[in-house]
């Protein structure tokens, strides 16, 4: 048995072995079948790419229903430290206990390991479905905070003690007479830091500019939430033009100069910092930027914004390219190297063991992962089965009953069929 060493994050990089030992939790629901699915094409592309001179090391630890009977804990301290301890890990789909306990399971990996980046590519791959016109249009990078917002879960239910003496707080410490029906309100608190924002930020441009890609938007609403929507593109434009300075052009810096010297000037210094391939940093309204990608995708590239926007919006442009079903996702810390990779979807448990669902969210998070640990040409291969199968619609049912003469692949045999791509490439 091959003995695996654990990652090491140093100099702001991870130094990885060429057997890394990488934890995993497969999952509820259909997770079990689709992270076997998974884990046969991540090792046959690993093999294909690197001869047997690399290999990983996979270690399970529990989560979710599994730990909970094994081990009476839905989230094992064990399992939390040995995500510590070797860095990253991939996950399949959880479930959220009900009545009490942890309010997302999927929350508390994030918040313990403060994961303060949600990251979600998304992309259209040829021959899956979409509702669009021209999904090919759609290709972005979303970086969403992850450990602030609403998603920090304070709140208190209506009628409780708690939100009495928040409420009674609010009115006479601070003279608060807008909450409309103050017996009968649930209320919460939104914390959005500047030190939380310019963490994102930072990790959005300079991921762009290490892909070359042409603009970072700041979604916001900061026009009503002035204060924490706002903040957020107030503190996302001073860090930009601060730490990055000639790189990149800001939308802050066109309307000074169009106030100043006129909207042809402002445009002219516009396009020559297009010209000269500098960053275009700009912001854009969360309502008006959910319409604008259905009708303008091409408009955007690397977004950054808060937690809640940044859910409704990765599920939105994942409908427009086919799907959560084949959205990748991972959560990351680029201060101390924590990363986990992670299927996008629910648990699905009424197909659970009917070995039929598409794998394809959890082979993509993979391919993140294997990016993310430099071993680029594992991550190609998983990508470029998954288009070469889509390409000759040998596809799950999710694909199949959309698309004209398919072949219909089992959850197990789309991973065999990509395997057979990556082995014959």
């Amino acid at each position: 048995m091959t003995k695996g060493e654990k990652l090491v994050f140093s100099n702001g990089q991870l130094v990885v072995s060429d057997y890394p030992i990488i934890p995993f939790i497969e999952g509820d629901g259909i997770g079990p079948e689709i992270w076997q699915a998974a884990k046969t094409v991540f090792d046959a592309a690993v093999e294909k790419a690197y001869q047997g001179k690399r290999k990983v090391v996979w270690q399970e630890v529990l989560a979710g229903e599994k730990a909970f009977n094994q081990t009476g804990d839905w989230l094992p301290e064990e399992t939390l430290e040995t995500i510590k301890k070797h860095l990253v890990a991939i996950k399949g789909p959880l479930t959220t206990p009900i009545g009490g306990g942890f309010r997302s399971l999927n929350v508390t990996l994030r918040q313990e390991l403060d994961l303060y980046i949600c990251y979600r590519p998304v992309r259209y791959f040829t021959g899956v479905p979409s509702p669009l016109k021209h999904p090919e249009h759609t290709d972005m990078m979303i970086f969403r905070e992850n450990t602030e917002d609403i998603y920090a879960g304070i709140e208190f239910p209506a009628e409780s003690s708690d939100a009495e003496k928040l409420i009674s707080y609010l009115r006479t410490e601070f003279g608060v007479e807008k909450i409309r029906f103050p017996k009968t309100s649930a209320i919460g608190i939104k914390p959005v830091s500047k030190e939380g924002t310019e963490r994102l930020v930072r990790g959005a441009i300079e991921h762009a500019l290490k892909h070359q890609r042409k603009s970072v938007t700041l979604v916001h609403k900061g026009n009503i939430m002035k204060f924490t929507e706002g903040g957020f593109k107030k503190w996302g434009y001073t860090l930009a033009e601060r730490e990055f300075g000639d790189q990149v052009f800001t939308w802050e810096t066109y309307e000074k100069v169009k106030k100043e010297l006129g909207k042809t000037e402002a445009e002219h210094q516009l396009l020559e910092a297009e010209k000269a391939g500098k960053l275009i940093i700009k912001d854009r309204i969360a309502d008006i930027f959910l319409q604008d990608i259905l009708l303008h995708p091409d408009k955007y590239d690397v977004i950054a914004t808060l937690n809640l926007n940044g859910d409704y919006i990765s599920d939105a442009l994942a409908a427009q390219v086919g799907g959560i079903g084949i959205a990748p996702g991972a959560n990351l810390n680029l201060q101390t190297g924590h990363g986990i990779f992670e299927a996008t979807h629910g648990t699905a448990p009424e197909f659970a063991g009917l070995n039929q669902l598409n794998p394809s969210s959890l082979l993509l998070s993979g391919a993140l992962m294997f990016e993310y640990l430099g071993w680029d040409a594992v991550s190609r291969l998983i990508t470029e089965s998954i288009e070469q199968a889509l390409v000759n619609k040998t596809v799950t049912k999710d694909f199949a009953d959309q698309m004209d003469q398919a072949t219909l692949l089992s959850c197990s045999g789309f991973g065999e069929e990509l395997v057979r791509f990556i082995q014959t490439t």
